[in-house]
């Protein structure tokens, strides 16, 4: 409870903004935001009054502030992003970058695609700056879905003529020969990821059409040998299961007007040899060039379950690691 000798009342103005977006399902968001700080958070006419030690306050009104403008564009969010967005108030003007940061359009029911967490927003900048982003993270984190999101954009834009999304087909040890089906039906499992984020952004009938006319291909890593891919965006995803040879091979393709995402979990390397993958050994030949930028991701930007987050760090834990998104000494 606040000291009430040193206890003060900010009003933040709420109107414009839907009382229950704001205060959320019996006011969970506001409770969530005052058990975070230690205050007592309460919206009483069009006002957001945060009441509680001065420090305290200080802290949550950015973070009340940006949960205001999220309310009145219309942006649902939960009790698990009011306790991101506090989290983000812990870095100087973490909140202001991702008020800031603005969203990705999209043509699907989902219409926008906002980052939702202070490492999102670094990550989605990155890629509208530079024609190489290495998203290097744990699960959870978003770096396949903005990733895509950003292809989608750049498409339906007309920045560039087509997206190409490629996975590596090695995952947990599975050999695709054991698989049952024909080739297309044996990688399909591999694929449904990609698939399934560019389902949850394009409508039905224009993505069929798109992935006819072949302006979204999605398709083993294997099949980029040989290619030229100009006037593409182009996303890696699970990039810690290629080989290095693979990886050298995917960033050779890129043609004019290209820009390529590399995503990738080291703590999920499948390889035989974990000094095999690509992702490891980009890391350390890639630094420095100019147009390729490394964004590292922590269990702070996990947007998935709650637990998920709890969960990363629990095995960081047990392995003795540090945040598995750390760059390398």
């Amino acid at each position: 409870m606040p000291d009430t000798n040193n206890a003060v009342q900010h009003r933040i103005p709420a109107d414009g903004a839907d009382p229950l977006a704001l205060g959320g399902v019996n006011d969970a968001n506001l409770l969530e935001l005052g058990k975070r700080a230690g205050l007592r958070v309460v919206l009483r006419d069009d006002h957001l009054l945060l009441s509680g030690e001065l420090k305290d306050v200080e802290r949550a009104v950015p973070v009340a502030q940006h949960m205001v403008q999220m309310a009145r564009n219309g942006v649902p969010f939960g009790t698990d992003d009011v306790a991101r967005y506090f989290d983000a108030s812990v870095t100087e003007n973490g909140v202001r970058r991702l008020a800031e940061a603005g969203t990705v359009a999209v043509p699907g029911p989902r219409r926008t695609v906002r980052p939702k967490s202070e490492g999102q927003a670094g990550y989605l900048s990155a890629i509208e700056e530079n024609d190489v982003v290495v998203g290097i993270g744990p699960a959870g984190t978003g770096k396949t879905y903005l990733a895509v999101a950003m292809a989608v954009d750049a498409l339906f834009k007309k920045r560039v003529k087509r997206i190409i999304l490629a996975r590596p087909a090695v995952e947990a040890g599975e050999n695709l020969g054991f698989l049952p089906g024909d080739l297309q039906e044996k990688i399909d499992p591999y694929l449904r990821p990609l698939y399934d984020a560019l389902e949850d952004m394009i409508p039905p009938d224009r993505l069929r059409r798109a992935m006819e006319s072949r302006s979204i291909e999605i398709a083993p890593l294997a099949y980029m040998r040989g290619r030229t891919l100009a006037d593409a965006f182009v996303i890696l995803d699970e990039a810690q299961n290629a080989t290095r040879a693979q990886m050298k091979m995917f960033l050779t393709r890129m043609g004019l007007n290209s820009k390529a995402v590399i995503t990738g979990d080291k703590t999920q390397i499948d390889l035989p040899r974990r000094e095999d993958s690509g992702l490891v050994e980009v890391e350390q030949v890639l630094k420095g060039i100019e147009g390729i930028a490394f964004v590292y991701m922590s269990g702070q930007d996990v947007v998935r379950h709650r637990l998920v987050k709890d969960i990363i760090q629990a095995y960081d834990a047990a392995r003795g690691e540090g945040t598995e998104g750390a760059p390398p000494q």
